[in-house]
């Protein structure tokens, strides 16, 4: 019996330990935490390794090695085997290839992808049942164990970190919504970040297609030598597959949607809903399916969400914009009259491209680890230390009209576990406070 070493018993360490015992493996589970569920997964005969990572680990003999994605490759223990040259995948390549009746249509980029992604599940899971995986929340090694041999269409958002994983692994459709700096705190470069997200169509063949976004030149640039069928999107030219006009998005002459059915707001939401359809179109949805849920799709939880109004002045969670690019895709959806409440994790990414919007933004307030870096970016600037801080300060200031903006363009890891519960606290903080303005 092969032995396979799975680092990191988050969500989808568990599940990937599951499936490959299910396979036939001995799992060995290691984490530098506890793990919770360590009594179940010894009971079900996986060997388990909490509270570190055991020097007697690197004596084994493995098949492979799972890794969590969000474990750099450079973390001491990992780096071993590393330098042993040992296989080292995460869990997307391992369910890919215990479930050969599933058909993906996956999606990566710095920003948009969760939109893409929730957009294309949807117009999938309309035409027929569909699953929905990967960075967006569920590991696709749980629908495997549950799904196993079953024909499933599936939508896939792929993180670099799972992406610099896969051995095998080959999408139908596929797509780079956009690249700029990301993770500089985790990859060895920028010219590495970008070029692991090409990583999502080097398996696939001529009966596969790539949707490839020419108005990003970082995407231009990067996605060379593609094996499979290249589609080119636009939404400034229309010499291209995917395009607009005033009114229609077209792929190659078709109509997929009509442009004032979309409910979601900012020039980027057209591109992805663009992506998306056409995605779906290739993975066989009607149009009539495709435009249905165009109609419908009110948007992302966290990504520019309408969260209320009061006093006359709108609050929206732009909590997914944990970087530069996304933060300047948020402010692009508001013409002025912005208190930007922004801040959290250094990821070292320079800030510069937000100046742009500083006649938009009526106030910043800065929070977090990188409050100060704010100061030569907006010229009405402030720092505080914490996020209920800067909303108490935006509500103090705020006048009928104003839009206050909760659009971090940092990571949450500083002062919170992940961008949903930094996201779900700032709903949270509007709602008490339209509490409290009843009251009155």
């Amino acid at each position: 019996m092969e032995t396979v070493l799975v680092i990191g018993a988050a969500r989808s360490g568990i599940a990937v330990s599951k499936l490959l015992l299910k396979n036939g493996y001995h799992v060995v589970l290691t984490d530098s935490n506890e793990i919770k569920e360590k009594a179940e997964l010894q009971d079900l005969g996986i060997e388990v390794f909490d509270g570190g990572h055991p020097d007697c680990l690197k004596d084994k003999e493995y098949a492979f090695i799972v890794k969590n994605p969000g474990i750099p490759y450079r973390v001491p223990f990992v780096h071993y085997f590393v330098e042993q040259n040992a296989k080292i995948y995460t869990e997307i390549e391992v369910a890919y290839r215990f479930a050969k009746n599933f058909n993906y249509a996956a999606v990566t980029g710095t920003d948009g992808k969760t939109t893409v992604t929730t957009l294309l599940y949807e117009m999938l899971n309309r035409q027929k049942k569909s699953l929905v995986a990967g960075n967006i929340g569920t590991p696709l090694c749980e629908l495997v164990l549950e799904h196993t041999d079953t024909d499933y269409n599936v939508a896939l958002e792929l993180s670099n970190f799972q992406l610099l994983g896969i051995e095998t692994f080959r999408p139908h459709v596929s797509t780079v919504t956009n690249l700029a700096p990301d993770h500089l705190d985790y990859m060895d470069s920028l010219e590495a970040y970008y070029q692991s997200k090409m990583r999502i169509y080097e398996n696939t063949n001529a009966d596969d297609y790539f949707i490839r976004n020419v108005d990003d030149e970082n995407v231009v640039k990067y996605a060379q030598n593609i094996p499979c069928q290249v589609i080119d999107f636009s939404l400034k030219r229309k010499d291209v597959d995917l395009y607009k006009d005033d009114k229609y998005a077209y792929y190659k002459g078709t109509q997929l949607f009509t442009l004032s059915d979309l409910k979601i707001v900012g020039e980027f939401n057209c591109g992805n809903a663009m992506m998306a359809s056409c995605m779906a179109y290739l993975m066989g949805v009607s149009l009539f399916n495709i435009q249905e849920v165009i109609r419908e799709f009110s948007g992302v939880e966290h990504r520019i969400e309408y969260v209320g109004t009061i006093d006359n002045v709108r609050f929206y969670n732009d909590s997914k914009a944990t970087n530069t690019h996304a933060a300047c895709a948020g402010l692009s959806a508001f013409e002025k009259n912005v208190i930007l409440l922004c801040g959290g994790k250094d990821k070292h990414i320079s800030f510069d491209d937000l100046k742009q919007y500083d006649a938009v933004v009526k106030k910043c307030i800065s929070f977090g680890q990188t409050k100060d870096k704010f100061k030569d970016i907006f010229t009405n600037q402030i720092s505080v230390e914490t996020m209920k801080d800067a909303f108490e300060k935006a509500v103090l200031s705020a006048k009928p009209g104003d839009i206050v903006l909760l659009c971090p363009a940092c990571s949450s890891f500083d002062q919170f576990k992940n961008y949903e519960i930094r996201g779900e606290i700032f709903k949270q903080m509007v709602h008490d406070y339209a509490s409290k303005r009843n009251e009155e």
